[in-house]
């Protein structure tokens, strides 16, 4: 139903909702870097990168933002393009979610 609302309203812009093969992405296995796939578990909440760690949910997000036109593939290009500022709007987000008064949105970055 979410769904359905959101592509009625893109069609108000002459857009239309596009949908990805999860199956084929499988964003949440992927490592853009490595460009290997790795079954995590699900207590598993963040990504590691050298240094850098990454929520996991926002880097599938991220993954999914960056799929090739077929939408079936992840662009590994396009993410490392991109890489640098999503890791630096990523920062701040966890930085907010932190320190929100909110025990629920601390959760997602425990």
């Amino acid at each position: 139903m979410l769904l359905t609302i959101i592509d009625r309203k893109l069609g108000y812009q002459n857009r239309s909702l596009k949908k990805i093969d999860t199956y084929a992405t499988k964003a949440s296995k992927f490592n853009h870097i490595t460009r290997e796939y790795s079954k995590k578990q699900l207590s598993e909440r963040w990504n590691v990168f050298g240094d850098v760690r990454i929520q996991r949910d926002l880097y599938s997000a991220f993954l999914i933002c960056n799929t090739t036109k077929t939408l079936n593939a992840v662009d590994v290009d396009l993410c490392n393009t991109k890489w640098d500022e999503f890791v630096k709007l990523h920062n701040i987000e966890v930085n907010y979610l932190k320190n929100a008064q909110s025990k629920t949105l601390r959760w997602f970055v425990a």
